[in-house]
């Protein structure tokens, strides 16, 4: 099922949001104005607020992964570069910073986002064309990047949260890339390769918990999440085409994660084998919050189809990512 157009705005005249899975890009997110039994409080939204800016930078070489993140109460910020030939995490950088200072997030996914503390400073610049520039300059990493605009549709994704309020998503899938990545070893060329990013936006319940995969090229691309959003940001994209699928399982050996994992959907229109190159591994844990957040990176092979009276499409080692994250915030 291709989806229908995105609204102007996720929620309607008389305060109640419009749950589902659209097309294209929403404009200014803001839940201050919801109805009942969505309405929260101002102090409820102060702490329960969630916002993240998340972008992925993939060539033959190297793979890197930015995320500037907005817990309400504290900001946070993360980068790695994974060289894809050898297997070396050549940097991996993370970083806390104070509320409403460090962090400036986008209110939608047109907008830009950027952080900075100590030694580093983080800025994603939405042109206002689709396209965007990433810059980077953090301790052994460096990254300028421009992306974009995507010849398919931006995903975007609205629904309940359990013990929450409710959430927004928008992801995208390949966008054309050029720039370059230092590191303290090496410089890598991103020109040729593809970017894709993920900015969220809900009120989250404290204990949020999920497993998701992404992974693109130019032809096609996915997007999969089990946990505390169900399956409401369940994409494929193909030829252009933004398809909706139904909940996906994930199944691996937790306590061996760089083993394969097998991930298909119950539409019986995607089974995939992802084989981990390498992974980032965080785990937090403070007086009131914890996290623990593992993020593979890797190849996807096996099959996805339109629908599932359609023939099987061969994905054949497609980079990409996995992750197993569970927060209580």
């Amino acid at each position: 099922m291709t989806l229908p157009a995105a609204p102007a705005s996720l929620l309607a005249a008389d305060g109640q949001p419009l749950f589902g899975r659209y097309a294209g890009q929403v404009g200014n997110i803001d839940w201050s104005q919801l109805a009942k039994p969505f309405a929260r409080s101002p102090l409820w939204r102060r702490f329960h607020h969630k916002r993240w800016h998340y972008v992925a930078l993939c060539t033959e070489e190297v793979f890197c992964a930015v995320a500037i993140v907005d817990l309400g109460w504290i900001s946070t910020a993360f980068a790695y570069a994974f060289d894809r030939r050898d297997g070396d995490m050549l940097a991996n950088f993370s970083q806390d910073g104070l509320p409403l200072v460090s962090a400036r997030l986008a209110n939608h996914a047109g907008e830009s986002s950027s952080f900075k503390a100590k030694r580093c400073h983080i800025a994603v610049d939405a042109n206002g064309d689709g396209s965007y520039q990433l810059t980077l300059r953090c301790d052994y990493l460096e990254i300028d990047a421009s992306f974009g605009p995507s010849p398919s549709p931006l995903l975007l994704a609205t629904g309940p949260i359990e013990k929450g309020s409710v959430h927004a998503t928008q992801k995208s899938s390949a966008m054309p890339m050029r720039g370059e990545v230092r590191t303290f070893r090496e410089e890598y060329k991103l020109d040729g390769g593809i970017a894709s990013f993920d900015y969220s936006n809900g009120l989250l319940a404290r204990n949020t918990a999920w497993r998701w995969a992404s992974a693109h090229n130019m032809e096609l691309g996915f997007n999969l999440q089990a946990g505390y959003f169900g399956a409401h940001e369940n994409v494929l994209w193909l030829d252009g085409d933004l398809i909706a699928l139904a909940p996906a399982h994930f199944l691996y050996d937790k306590k061996d994660a760089l083993s394969p994992w097998h991930i298909f959907t119950e539409d019986d229109m995607l089974d995939l084998t992802f084989t981990p190159e390498g992974a980032r591994r965080d785990n937090k844990k403070m007086v009131v919050a914890a996290s623990r957040y593992l993020q593979p990176i890797g190849t996807f092979s096996g099959w996805v189809r339109a629908a599932p009276d359609q023939p099987k499409r061969m994905v054949t080692q497609l980079m990409g990512v996995t992750e197993d994250h569970s927060s209580r915030w």
